[in-house]
């Protein structure tokens, strides 16, 4: 049994001052059997712990219902036996380009709800939340033999609020349910920033890309004490939809990092290795300076152009950092892993069934309500996936505008059968107007929870209403269709053969594998929606790019034939080439 302490300028192992040379691994986008080797690529990289979100929303989808949580004390374990430190950071928010910054939608569309506050009802969902987690990180503290030594309290708080009485209140949680080694805090170097995220007696540590001994500069006015941190050393960067592949210098950056180092601080690089947002799991942001603006849906993978890559394999930055690094080790750094094998040759998929989305929705869908208003994916209990609304336009009446106030984020219209167009938040009005009686069935897509700024927990689906004219149309019916639903599997959707051309639906086939590896997927002439193979999710795909293809973990995949299903969630291209996967 060791004790971690924070000493007036390092951190304490027994007494003695170590450094913290940490990397982001995130144990929900890996696949569980490639932990160890990931694991073992940071050590080979010169790092000495391992930092980790935890997702409540993924670990809890409903109110008193849990999911595999023990998945972070399996990871915990793995870090352990890799002979690695360990930094938890538990939430309750955790941003991480993470649907809903980790929140449960149940949580944050709870009416009357303050989240991230002092709210009583909000702390009650934590206090269970924190319960659960804390089982699984609290036995595996380095005072009782394991890797855990920093249990962080929230994330990133002083770029969202200034309400330090919950930081307060969190803390005591965590100090109630059994934490023992040192907490700590992690803002941007700014000065509203610190006074509004920092706590007395709690660690304080900064995040950002660049300019340390400025940032470090800043910290010191907040804390004239104590070990000086990086918690976020921003490496690379996320991409988004329709937007460019970001991309960071691996000269510049280990020049970045090595300047962190030089100020005797400890780092935790963001990302080591930043894996996949499997299971429509990717987030949003909010565009412009104030993250106000128009929706940035997330990209499902999150390369995060870190130095080990979204397949698990050193890049030229890591080989920079490694360099680096090597110079704060007195022994030779360890030999790297083999790389997991990779698919033995490409192959075809075959797609021979079909089913549109009204029949998959019937099958696979929620109960239909109806409202005298759009009821959101909040109220429907949708947390990723799409919902149909259903509204009659009353009639007769001359043609008028149709509009949905408050989209979030896509709707497909139809009218009369007939496919009227596609709307945005940006332009959610019809081009044609809309002549009553006539019936319109609104497809309305999430493409990701806002997971940072002022925006973050709002609702999805049409959270204004349906406007003709200036007049509300009541009495929706609304009925929700959550990815969840997928894993139990589609044998009771009613397939029949493959459209003439092009269309949304669901769609079944085979793949035959021949020497199961790593792969990726590429879909040529779809358009966007999510693919499962063997019946895991690889996430969303979009031909709007900047990801051209699905990263396909070779433990998903079997020798022989394999089922692939993709909803597409558009349409196909009229001369749809055949899905294919290929070795990485």
């Amino acid at each position: 049994m060791s004790e971690f302490a924070v000493g007036e300028s390092d951190f304490l192992l027994d007494g003695r001052p170590v450094r913290l040379l940490s990397g982001a691994l995130h144990y929900f986008r890996v696949h569980e059997e490639y932990w160890r080797h990931r694991l073992a690529m940071l050590r080979a990289m010169g790092l000495n712990c391992v930092e980790t979100y935890v997702p409540w929303n993924l670990h809890q989808p409903r109110p008193g219902t849990y999911r595999d949580v023990q998945a972070l004390g399996r990871f915990l374990d793995a870090v352990r036996e890799a002979g690695l430190w360990a930094i938890v950071r538990p939430g309750p928010y955790i941003c991480a380009e993470w649907e809903n910054g980790g929140l449960p939608p149940w949580v944050t569309g709870e009416p009357g709800t303050r989240v991230r506050t002092c709210d009583e009802r909000y702390l009650s969902h934590v206090r269970h939340w924190f319960h659960r987690v804390t089982h699984q990180i609290v036995p595996r503290q380095i005072d009782r033999g394991g890797p855990v030594v920093l249990v962080q309290v929230e994330n990133e708080y002083g770029s969202y609020g200034s309400d330090t009485g919950h930081l307060e209140e969190l803390a005591g949680l965590l100090r109630v349910q059994g934490v023992t080694v040192p907490l700590f805090t992690s803002d941007g170097p700014e000065d509203h920033m610190l006074t509004g995220g920092s706590l007395p007696g709690v660690l304080a540590t900064v995040n950002f890309g660049s300019h340390a001994r400025v940032a470090f500069e800043t910290l010191r006015r907040h804390r004239p004490e104590g070990p000086l941190m990086c918690m976020e050393f921003w490496c690379g960067w996320f991409d988004h939809w329709a937007g460019e592949r970001v991309v960071r210098d691996p000269g510049e950056a280990a020049e970045a990092l090595r300047e962190i180092l030089e100020c005797g601080a400890s780092v935790n690089l963001y990302m080591a290795h930043g894996g996949t947002s499997f299971g429509g799991w990717a987030g949003a942001n909010r565009g412009g300076e104030l993250h106000e603006g128009p929706l940035e849906p997330d990209v499902t993978s999150y390369d995060y152009d870190a130095p080990v890559d979204e397949y698990g394999r050193p890049t030229q930055k890591f080989w920079r950092f490694r360099e680096v690094l090597a110079g704060y080790h007195r022994e030779p750094l360890p030999e790297l892993p083999p790389l997991p094998a990779p698919l033995g040759r490409p192959a075809e998929v075959t797609l021979d069934g079909w089913a549109p989305l009204g029949d998959v929705l019937e099958t696979l869908g929620g109960e239909e309500r109806t409202a005298p208003l759009p009821p959101t994916f909040e109220e429907l209990h949708v947390t990723r996936g799409l919902v149909r609304y259903e509204v009659e336009v009353p009639g007769p009446r001359q043609p008028y505008p149709l509009t949905l106030r408050g989209l979030r984020d896509l709707a497909v219209v139809y009218v009369d059968g007939e496919r009227a167009g596609v709307l945005t938040e940006e332009e959610p009005r019809l081009k044609e107007p809309v002549a009553g009686p006539a019936r319109v069935e609104l497809w309305v897509e999430s493409l990701g929870r806002v997971n940072y700024g002022p925006r973050f927990g709002e609702a999805k689906g049409i959270t204004g209403g349906v406007l003709h004219e200036r007049q509300y149309l009541h009495g929706v019916r609304a009925r929700g269709l959550d990815l969840d639903a997928f894993s139990g599997g589609v044998t009771r959707v009613p397939f029949g053969a493959l459209p003439e051309a092009g269309a949304a639906g669901l769609y079944r086939g085979t793949v035959i594998v021949r020497g199961p590896g790593d792969a990726r997927l590429e879909l040529p002439g779809l358009t966007r929606g999510f693919v499962w193979i063997n019946g895991f999710n690889l996430g969303r795909y979009w031909s709007v790019g900047p990801q051209r293809s699905l990263y396909v973990p070779g433990p998903v995949l079997r020798e022989g034939e394999n089922e692939v299903w993709v909803l597409e969630l558009r349409e196909t291209g009229p001369d749809r080439p055949a899905p294919r996967l290929l070795p990485v």
